[in-house]
């Protein structure tokens, strides 16, 4: 399959791009090179209907990774965040659809739902998403506009909900024995975006979390539709780290 993956420079992007490109032929689209400068990749901006329009041309699948910055000042974070979120997924998926492009997959994030994770019971997916924070409200908004290309275009959208992505190493040096681990693993996010990019039936939401015990977040969907579930697992004294 070839892949656009929008926001393809980024940091979640590259946890996940040496497995996706071991499956599918990835083609980066980002405001600047991926640190493989020898991928497929375009220089671009989510704003320019043009350039996404030319980078999706020849691809099969959708994959929407933008974010937006929360590092700066308050006002800059919350108009890069809802121009990343929004705006720019609205146009990549335009753009998808005018390309031919019938399916994709936005990485959204657990935070469109308000306050601390871990003080809340996540059964299922269909516990309708309440973030004002501008973040977790881009993410929400952005999730709506997914529903609005499936409706609009007829396209299958699969949106994932991740929690703090983290390098399995660093997964591994964070997790405790017997503790609640939300963070996703980066082999457990790039086996999800792998089924996502597989499965296809309209709009659907999955909870991708590293809490494999699910204390806190259920995630029967995933594994009833994507065949997913988180495999890390924290090492006990001695162990040789896998994943």
């Amino acid at each position: 399959m070839r892949v656009l993956m929008v926001g393809g420079a980024g940091y979640v992007a590259g946890l996940v791009m040496p497995i996706l490109v071991a499956e599918h032929s990835v083609r980066v689209f980002d405001l600047r090179p991926p640190p493989d400068v020898t991928l497929d990749h375009v220089v671009g901006n989510v704003a320019d209907r043009d350039a996404l329009l030319r980078a999706a041309e020849g691809c099969d699948a959708l994959l929407y990774m933008a974010m937006g910055d929360k590092r700066f000042a308050l006002t800059e974070s919350i108009i890069t965040n809802f121009d990343v979120s929004v705006r720019g997924l609205y146009l990549a998926l335009d753009a998808a659809n005018a390309a031919g492009i019938g399916h994709a997959v936005y990485t959204s994030s657990m935070s469109v739902y308000e306050g601390d994770l871990l003080e809340r019971r996540f059964d299922d997916e269909a516990i309708a998403p309440d973030a004002d924070h501008f973040y977790g409200l881009s993410k929400r908004l952005g999730e709506e506009i997914c529903r609005s290309a499936v409706r609009a275009h007829g396209m299958s959208i699969n949106v994932l909900r991740l929690c703090f992505p983290l390098a399995d190493a660093d997964w591994q040096a964070q997790v405790r024995p017997g503790e609640v681990m939300l963070a996703t693993a980066a082999t457990d996010l790039a086996r999800a975006l792998l089924a996502a990019l597989t499965y296809r039936d309209g709009f659907q939401a999955f909870t991708i979390s590293g809490d494999h015990a699910e204390c806190v977040m259920g995630m029967s969907k995933a594994r009833r539709l994507l065949g997913w579930a988180p495999l890390a697992r924290p090492q006990e004294a001695g162990d040789v780290a896998t994943l």
